[in-house]
């Protein structure tokens, strides 16, 4: 054998009680599990004393924006430390591939904000264009050496949109329909999991329910999944769920909720409504999880919070309408007065939108504060000061929403469908901490500190519920045959280190994440190890 991790308390995934076991491992594989007081203890090469730690499987990240960062930083400690094995990328309807020329540059001028990359930056080559083709740019990694952790990609609804329509906002012709639904089926033939859109970011958020069922049923002939940033997470949020389902039923497709919060002051304590909707659903034979991250603000740009009309033409063209005078009052208007569509229709509360990143070195006096505050430093108005942000960093400001309630957090994360998502975007001088601390943060505060969830509950949460809903036979449990992807961490003392005033301070009580049976993180710091690859589905139609 290769290793074997002595004396773990094992708590394999299933969220049943856990046990004192040694667990081998070989040819990046869980090669034998001896329970205490069952027989010969299994000898290996290398001995690890796990006196006192958990071992588990690794930890899946339902929802990341590490679509560039995997590309980017080697390392990629914001996950690797906190025992994440797994991504899910392509969120919220706006990613990398499939693209051409003109709509890979729209992209990434777009999610500037999520993941830097703007055009004109040379950090990392572009050469892509297929789904397959970033999938393979994934597996070559470093020098052909792989990527920090491992990926799964979604379709991404919004960028599918784009290459096939534009940015007009209008139902799709017959011709344009096909092309959508043949761009999904290449992205599923060559590895993609399922489908996303993110429904309040502009092209996406044209299409019609219609539009969207005829994709899924596309999603639904791979056994994919469709992973939705619904219409809204504040007004008529139940409706926005209802949505969802409603057209995923119809299509015969599997759901996934994306970041499932209920937001806004409209929303406080009404977790509860979305379960019975969720749990209406269940009952009548639908297909659904959700994931969320526990923490109370969101994170985006400062532009998704623009009316959806303003974004008709792509970003060019919203800088327009913001550079001129008639046009950027009737913004102003929709958001500060109607409730702009971008804002989840509530109207915005400018004391609750603070600057954590911005693209321009020059606006970083700006991060940290929130635009109330920046205005009346400035001694103007907060839309003045959000319209100057927009058009001097070109939309590539990044913000916090302080929106969230403590009781909806806490209810949704215990629903049997539930699994765990940071939804981190790794860019800006202040991201959100959820980027660096989803993991131990539910283990640590969730589990330890108030008891919400049990310790087994909470880890099948984070590993074989996920690894269930990708359709992942060998990941997410402690079981012989399944991969090595493990996480060794103390019970008394993991936590997430990640703050809103430190946000990139790295998780304690987590010492071994291996990988592939491979030691990614070892006695708490970063190896060297590059164990990461695509994770493909491979299914036809």
């Amino acid at each position: 054998m290769d290793l074997v991790i002595r004396d773990a308390r094992v708590i394999d995934g299933t969220g049943g009680a856990s046990y004192r076991a040694d667990v081998a491992v070989d040819g990046g594989r869980i090669a034998a599990i001896v329970r205490e007081g069952d027989g010969p203890r299994p000898a290996a090469r290398r001995v690890l004393d796990a006196a006192g730690l958990a071992l588990s499987p690794g930890f899946v990240d339902m929802h990341a924006h590490s679509d560039l960062a995997l590309l980017r930083d080697p390392s990629h400690e914001a996950k690797a430390a906190q025992g994440v094995t797994l991504e899910v990328i392509g969120q919220d309807g706006l990613s990398y591939a499939p693209v051409d020329d003109r709509t890979l540059a729209e992209v990434r001028r777009q999610i500037t904000g999520w993941n830097g990359g703007a055009p004109g930056t040379t950090d990392i080559d572009f050469g892509w264009r297929t789904v397959g083709e970033y999938l393979d740019r994934l597996d070559h990694g470093f020098d052909g050496r792989g990527i920090a952790v491992n990926a799964a990609y979604l379709v991404p609804q919004g960028t599918v949109r784009m290459l096939a329509v534009g940015w007009e906002d209008r139902p799709a012709s017959p011709d344009e329909l096909d092309r959508m639904r043949r761009l999904v089926a290449e992205g599923l033939q060559q590895g993609a999991v399922g489908l996303s859109s993110g429904l309040t970011y502009t092209p996406g958020m044209y299409a019609s329910d219609a539009e969207l069922t005829e994709l899924c049923r596309v999603v639904a002939a791979y056994d994919g999944y469709y992973c939705p940033h619904h219409r809204s997470y504040g007004a008529g949020a139940l409706d926005a769920y209802q949505e969802m389902v409603t057209l995923t039923q119809d299509a015969g497709c599997a759901l996934h909720l994306a970041h499932a919060t209920m937001n806004f002051g409209v929303n406080r304590g009404r977790a509860p409504e979305l379960l019975a909707l969720l749990d209406r659903a269940l009952a009548d034979g639908a297909d659904i999880s959700l994931d969320t991250y526990p923490y109370l603000p969101g994170c985006t740009t400062l532009a998704a919070l623009l009316p959806s009309w303003a974004g008709e033409g792509g970003p060019d063209a919203i800088l327009a309408r913001l550079r001129d005078e008639e046009s950027a009052e009737r913004i102003r208007h929709a958001m500060e007065v109607e409730g702009a569509d971008g804002c989840h229709g509530v109207p915005v509360e400018w004391e609750t939108i603070e600057v954590s990143g911005v693209s321009d070195p020059g606006l970083a006096g700006c991060v940290g504060k929130t635009i109330a505050r920046a205005a009346a430093e400035r001694g103007e108005e907060p839309f003045a000061t959000a319209r100057r942000l927009l058009v001097n960093d070109r939309l590539g400001t990044t913000i916090l929403q302080h929106v969230g309630h403590e009781e909806n957090v806490r209810a949704i994360m215990k629903h049997p469908v539930h699994t765990g998502g940071s939804d981190g975007i790794l860019r800006g001088a202040k991201p959100h901490p959820r980027a660096y601390g989803t993991f131990p943060e539910y283990l640590g505060k969730y589990v330890r500190e108030l008891g919400v969830l049990s310790l087994e509950e909470c880890v099948a949460h984070l590993t074989s519920r996920p690894a269930a809903r990708l359709r992942l036979s060998d990941r997410g449990l402690v079981r012989q045959g399944h991969r090595a992807d493990l996480v060794l961490f103390d019970p008394e003392t993991v936590s997430a280190g990640s703050t809103f005033e430190a946000p990139r301070t790295l998780p304690t009580g987590i010492p071994h994440v291996l990988i592939d049976g491979r030691f990614v993180i070892e006695d708490g710091l970063r190896t060297d190890v590059l164990a990461g690859r695509s994770v493909r589905r491979r299914t036809t139609a």
